[in-house]
């Protein structure tokens, strides 16, 4: 019996020692990654920890945080817990979506812009086109025009961030491009979708990880943006930016009505950029050889 304890305990030692050292090199990433869990959690959980945040109550107008009320209540007495929570979910969302929806085009389209020269001047000019409009004007523009909803708001933040996608994927196609195995698989005779698919994409997986959380951290600040100006998710689903463009009158006397949802949407763009910033010194090859 003591053998067998030992064996166990000899197998378990090093994985914890690993994850050990992995925490102390990485301290960033768990950082971030510890942050944006909980709030995930939170979120996904909602319904479990939290009252209706659509349930209004008079005589509870602007009630400091107390036992009752954790976070306090807005000038509807709605719980400005529940409504913080409900709204991670939205930021969240929105934030996952957009940042899917740009790296999926994005990498669609700056593939055929790095790998067929014969494209990539058109497909270029179209991408610095849209890049020289300000994405927070496209945004308010597509947004208003189409009447709100989320997934109006994801299409509208999703689109000026698509571009910046493709610059990342055509310079990597293009380095990766005139590499000898590459090269090599075309004077086999190789199909241009195999050589692509089993030679460029995998070169491309690192840096667009990368892009992917500064998408999501800026998605999340634009949504907030747009909701905060009103032409964003409709006023009656609670996000952080319509809780705080909402009593922003209220700072004064009622200051628990915006900090909270605040606090809230600054640890969640800090977990994210900590993540991003972590896994940069991570996968890219020269700041992981000089670390």
């Amino acid at each position: 019996m003591a053998s067998a304890l030992a064996e166990i305990r000899s197998a378990v030692r090093p994985k914890r020692s690993g994850l050990r050292v992995f925490a102390r090199r990485n301290p960033t990433i768990v950082v971030g990654l510890t942050l944006l869990t909980i709030v995930a959690l939170t979120a996904l959980f909602a319904a479990s920890i939290a009252s209706d945040p659509m349930a209004i109550t008079p005589a509870n107008r602007l009630v400091a945080p107390s036992g009752q009320h954790w976070f306090g209540t807005d000038a509807l007495g709605r719980d400005v817990f529940a409504r913080t929570v409900y709204g991670a979910r939205v930021s969240l969302v929105v934030g996952l979506l957009v940042a899917m929806l740009a790296i999926f085009f994005g990498l669609l389209i700056g593939l055929a812009a790095g790998y067929y020269r014969q494209l990539d001047a058109f497909i270029m000019r179209i991408m610095d086109g849209t890049m020289a409009i300000p994405s927070i004007l496209l945004a308010i523009a597509l947004v208003a025009l189409n009447s709100g909803g989320v997934l109006v708001v994801v299409i509208a933040i999703g689109i000026p961030e698509v571009p910046r996608v493709v610059r990342l994927v055509r310079s990597v196609v293009l380095s990766t491009r005139e590499l000898a195995f590459v090269e090599a698989a075309v004077a086999s005779g190789s199909g241009d979708l195999k050589i692509i698919w089993r030679h460029i994409v995998p070169s491309t997986i690192a840096p667009l990880i990368v892009q992917g959380t500064l998408i999501l951290a800026s998605a999340i600040l634009v949504e907030a943006g747009l909701s905060f100006l009103g032409v964003g998710v409709p006023p009656e689903i609670p996000t952080w930016g319509n809780m705080i463009s909402a009593h922003r009158l209220y700072l004064a006397r009622a200051p628990w009505t915006i900090f909270f949802p605040g606090a809230f949407l600054t640890v969640v763009v800090l977990a994210v950029n900590l993540l991003g910033d972590g896994l940069r010194d991570r996968l890219d090859p020269r700041l992981a050889r000089r670390m």
